[in-house]
């Protein structure tokens, strides 16, 4: 039986029974069986229906935004960006599809008629997280269908709601049945159909440990996968940059849903001029975060997804403590926050290195680090210096240097004077332990297809 907890007050919320043997063997025989017909319905068709497929999820919104909030915390004030996020993704991938998936020609003389065309894989298979679990599924589902592909999803078992209101807006927009289906599952059937040779590719995205579990389970089958995993996002900010301006989206690009982005910024990395100033100033801005119930419209800090969650976070935090950190935020505003919740207080902690695992290692909560830095050079070695690639960005006046100083930072994305955001015009990609595989923009639709060469010769 899956159980949803709500991190809101620790009771159960959603219950669902996990799909059984038949249940699954049925899902995976409807995606093959459907799959043929489906890959052959012309592409304007397939726009239709996804469009069509996004208008009614989006008229639910009340709903969804609501659920979101009770399943995993987010405060409801901030529900609604995830959908604003879901609808610019999806509608850039429909405009696109057409220029994403078209032929390339190759002409040699009058003689040949070449051609590369980009067919579906098959069966996808997306695993999706609970932290953004409409905005990182439709980034898998949209390019997924477009390309003439057939989905099944499993979402996590902290937001089983969500895979049930993108069927339900599925069936609505005229989907062919078999086309797109859901199934709630537990670890071990989650890796059976990854072991099925029924599927032929994977798109996960969540933990380093998940992605190495869904490598496992696709074992000496020679299918790809889609990783999106985890991230430690590292900032540089100069001391020419916009210094409010640099403090208001840092705080905001670390305490977002509560810390809980893979891209959220977790270190920050300061000129020695403006050092104080910075830690002062994002110490302000934090101390001001109302940290409450989500379902209150004037909270913009819930409670993290769960106890065991609020646990690491803390251990990790301190630790750093006893190993030399401080943290600088005055905790008299933040009183709801106790062992036995998952409501974590905001922690900005200075005198952090990187001997230290807050420095290194993942914490996906509301804590940040701040370090001061004399120069680019000792930016570029601290914020390459971690196991993980996703996003980076400096704040800076300068546009030239952003642009040469971030050929030198090896990351998936970098910003300047911004981060925290997918644009759905870029790929979304990462190094290192952060994974494989691209999403978003017109490079996101070769890895859900393959490329079939034609070679037509006129005697």
């Amino acid at each position: 039986m899956l159980k949803t907890i709500t991190p809101i007050n620790n009771t159960t919320y959603v219950e669902r029974d996990y799909a059984n043997v038949q249940e699954i063997e049925k899902a995976l025989e409807n995606s093959k069986k459907v799959f043929l017909s489906w890959k052959q319905t012309p592409l304007n068709e397939r726009k239709e229906i996804l469009t069509k497929f996004v208008d009614s999820f989006l008229s639910n919104n009340k709903e969804i935004e609501e659920e979101l909030c009770r399943q995993m915390g987010r405060p409801i004030s901030q529900c609604g960006g995830e959908m604003r996020g879901f609808e610019e993704r999806a509608r850039y991938m429909i405009e696109k599809s057409e220029e994403a998936l078209e032929r390339v020609i190759s002409k040699k003389n009058n003689e040949f008629d070449n051609f590369i065309t980009k067919d579906p894989l098959g069966t996808i298979f997306i695993i999706a997280p609970w932290n953004y679990p409409y905005n990182t599924s439709v980034n898998s589902i949209v390019p997924s269908l477009l390309s003439g592909n057939t989905i099944i999803l499993k979402h996590s078992s902290q937001t089983p709601l969500c895979a049930e209101q993108l069927f339900k807006a599925a069936k609505l927009s005229g989907l062919p049945e078999g086309v797109f289906q859901f199934l709630h599952l537990d670890h071990q059937s989650t890796s059976n159909i990854i072991s099925d040779k029924r599927i032929d590719h994977v798109l996960f995205t969540g933990s380093v440990s998940g992605g190495r579990q869904v490598k496992k389970a696709i074992g000496e089958r020679f299918i790809n996968a889609g990783l999106e995993l985890g991230g430690k996002d590292p900032a540089y900010v100069r001391k020419d940059c916009n210094l409010h301006h640099a403090i208001e989206n840092l705080a905001d690009g670390s305490f977002y849903n509560s810390g809980q982005s893979c891209c959220g910024i977790e270190r920050i990395y300061v000129d020695s001029e403006i050092y104080s100033d910075f830690v002062e100033g994002i110490k302000s801005f934090t101390e001001k975060y109302i940290l409450d119930d989500p379902l209150k419209p004037e909270t913009n800090l819930g409670p993290v997804v769960k106890l065991s969650a609020a646990k690491s976070i803390r251990s990790q935090v301190k630790e750093a403590l006893l190993n030399g950190a401080k943290d600088v935020i005055t905790k008299n505003n933040f009183q709801i926050s106790e062992d036995s919740n998952c409501y974590v207080s905001p922690s900005v902690l200075i005198n952090v290195d990187h001997s230290m695992n807050f420095m290194m290692e993942e914490t996906f909560g509301p804590t940040v680090g701040i370090m001061k830095v004399d120069n680019e050079d000792q930016a570029e070695k601290y914020m390459n210096d971690s196991p993980y690639g996703l996003t980076a960005s400096i704040w800076t006046s300068d546009k030239e240097f952003a642009e040469k100083f971030g050929q030198r930072i090896n990351t998936g994305t970098f910003f300047m004077n911004r981060c925290d955001y997918l644009d759905p015009g870029l790929a979304w990609t990462g190094v290192k332990n952060t994974g494989t595989g691209v999403t978003l923009s017109v490079l996101g639709f070769d890895h859900v297809t393959r490329a079939k060469s034609y070679h037509y010769r006129t005697i």
